[in-house]
């Protein structure tokens, strides 16, 4: 048999773990006046369903998962109102978030760069980078090439390493890849 606890119990064990749901929201919205509504939002959702907790439930699980959903929910609304519909007659989509159009051009240009730079490396790094790169598995490439799964992992692991170096010299700047 399950019972539902007091408000003065739930609050206090809120309280405890509202140092927790306030990093948990920081995290999933990466910015700190959106963290701390999400954290409101959560915690007016919590009171407002605390006769839906029973005491030998998770509470920090339960509130994780109700802020979980609402940043998601939130997140599913403002992306359909960023969207417009145009009334002429060949209803274009707009993206009324979009203040800029992409320009592609930068984006082929790095990854020609890139290709270039896969090119040079030593062929025993190349492929098991290029095999990873598409999508093979580990083992796949280690049936493929016949080698360990450590020299594998190791290779892979050399490839990107040398590659972040290349363009990081190239564009003499960080390395953004990971």
């Amino acid at each position: 048999m399950t019972r539902d606890i007091s408000t003065s119990t739930f609050t206090s064990e809120f309280n405890a773990l509202s140092t927790y749901l306030r990093s948990f929201a920081l995290k999933l919205t990466q910015d700190i006046h959106r963290a701390e509504d999400l954290f409101q939002d959560t915690a007016f959702r919590a009171f407002k369903h605390q006769d839906k907790f029973t005491s030998n439930s998770n509470l920090k699980a339960w509130l994780s998962t109700i802020m979980k959903n609402t940043f998601i929910n939130n997140f599913r609304v403002k992306k359909r109102q960023a969207n417009v519909f145009d009334d002429t007659p060949d209803n274009y989509l707009l993206n009324s978030e979009a203040s800029e159009i992409p320009n592609d051009g930068e984006g082929k240009l790095a990854m020609d760069d890139l290709h270039q730079l896969i090119e040079k490396l030593d062929d025993r790094y190349k492929y098991p980078f290029l095999m990873m790169y598409e999508g093979y598995k580990y083992d796949e490439i280690c049936n493929e090439l016949d080698l360990p799964i450590g020299t594998v992992k190791s290779r892979i692991f050399l490839a990107r390493a040398a590659l972040k170096h290349q363009i990081k010299r190239l564009y003499h700047e960080p390395a953004i890849l990971n």
